[in-house]
């Protein structure tokens, strides 16, 4: 670990409307601002290396992320799960970021269109049962805090940075 420490501000949860479609994607949307944050800028080769027996590396979690928010929200089918864990070789940091945001930027246009959280999310694929947008959402908060709490201790292994 370098002698300088690197410390980001620490960010405290975001202040959102009242309603709970307002608190519901302002939660999601400061976790995903975090979990970005925290893959951006780590170094190779750390950012893909294995730091506990799982396997689990940071650049891995963020593409995991990404294959999630496909599925959960544009309908992709995934027939893998354990291999979006692995960003490819020739993916660079910027690369899975920014894959990672223009996808968030995506499920937010599907999102924008539902108005009504108990109504089934828009499916791209007739015939597949989908979930209410409010449960998608409470989902998705819930996968992306688990994965930024494993980010967070990854990324201080890796160089010291700590913060939100």
């Amino acid at each position: 670990m370098p002698d300088t420490v690197r410390r980001r501000r620490d960010t405290p949860p975001p202040r959102t409307g009242s309603s709970e479609a307002e608190v519901l994607r302002g939660f999601l949307d400061y976790l995903r601002t975090s979990i970005a944050a925290k893959v951006e800028g780590a170094p190779e080769p750390q950012v893909r290396t294995a730091a506990v027996p799982s396997g689990t590396n940071l650049l891995g979690l963020l593409n995991h992320l990404t294959f999630v928010e496909r599925a959960m929200f544009l309908g992709d089918d995934v027939t893998d799960w354990q291999a979006t864990f692995r960003a490819a070789p020739a993916d660079s940091v910027a690369d899975v970021v920014a894959r990672y945001r223009e996808t968030v930027g995506r499920a937010n246009d599907v999102l924008d269109g539902c108005t009504d959280l108990s109504a089934p999310l828009p499916r791209p694929r007739p015939g597949r049962p989908a979930p209410s947008v409010r449960w998608a959402l409470t989902h998705m908060i819930e996968e992306t805090g688990r994965h930024a709490g494993h980010a967070d201790i990854l990324r201080e292994l890796i160089d010291g940075a700590t913060g939100r």
